[in-house]
């Protein structure tokens, strides 16, 4: 069977459990505004761009800071978190370091900042080895369109120089599968804090427990799941 030329990798809620880091950090920074922040209110907010979230936070906290400062505050704190503990999806690094055995490409597609990425890249560099855990990383800040819209996915593809439609993608949001789908990858959806609703020819699995890099192989030659 013929490998995919990579597999494509969303972050948070898809690679690492972090989103209830974003939904403390938004918590807190509500309360300092004397507002109120909801879990529904942050669970609104996944898989938006972090700009396009940013807005959405300043308006409902009633904020005078500035998108830029509040997303240099949100990641900061994030970061802090991931630097004391990064929370691994179920079968994540599993997987990604089966991908690697395999010498299947990878690339980590996030809407958080370039060095929030590289911050959880680096904290997962002793698992990896000297070649790292990807050979590709694009940012929220890489891009000028963020998801859903297909640029983060077809940015990644075109670095690492292959054809998007050889590519596997996974997500765990609704505007991530959207990104992925319009790329023209072959997309995955692995749904955590929010479903994901079904539609023809949508792949959901329920979880990447058990998932190795042969089942993505013939996921991508037969559109079986495991």
């Amino acid at each position: 069977m013929q490998q995919p030329a990579a597999v494509l990798w969303d972050m948070d809620g898809t690679l690492i459990d972090s989103e209830h880091y974003w939904l403390s950090s938004e918590k807190n920074l509500a309360a300092e505004h004397g507002a109120n922040w909801s879990e529904k209110d942050g669970l609104d907010l996944v898989g938006m761009s972090l700009y396009e979230s940013t807005l959405l936070i300043k308006e409902r906290i009633g904020s005078s800071m500035e998108p830029e400062a509040i997303i240099e505050r949100l990641t900061n704190d994030v970061v802090g978190h991931l630097n004391r503990h990064v929370p691994w999806r179920p079968g994540a690094r599993e997987l990604l370091q089966d991908l690697r055995a395999q010498g299947i490409r990878t690339a980590l597609v996030t809407m958080s900042l370039n060095r929030m990425a590289m911050s959880v890249v680096d904290a997962l560099g002793a698992d990896f080895g000297p070649l790292g855990p990807f050979d590709v990383v694009i940012g929220g800040d890489n891009v000028e369109r963020g998801k859903p819209h297909p640029d983060p996915y077809l940015k990644a593809a075109d670095i690492l120089g292959v054809a998007i439609e050889d590519c596997i993608a996974i997500e765990d949001s609704l505007n991530g599968l959207l990104s992925a789908e319009s790329s023209g990858a072959k997309a995955i959806g692995v749904p955590n804090v929010v479903d994901l609703p079904p539609k023809p020819g949508r792949h959901i699995w329920p979880t990447l427990e058990g998932v190795t890099a042969s089942h993505l192989v013939r996921f991508f030659n037969t559109g079986e799941r495991p």
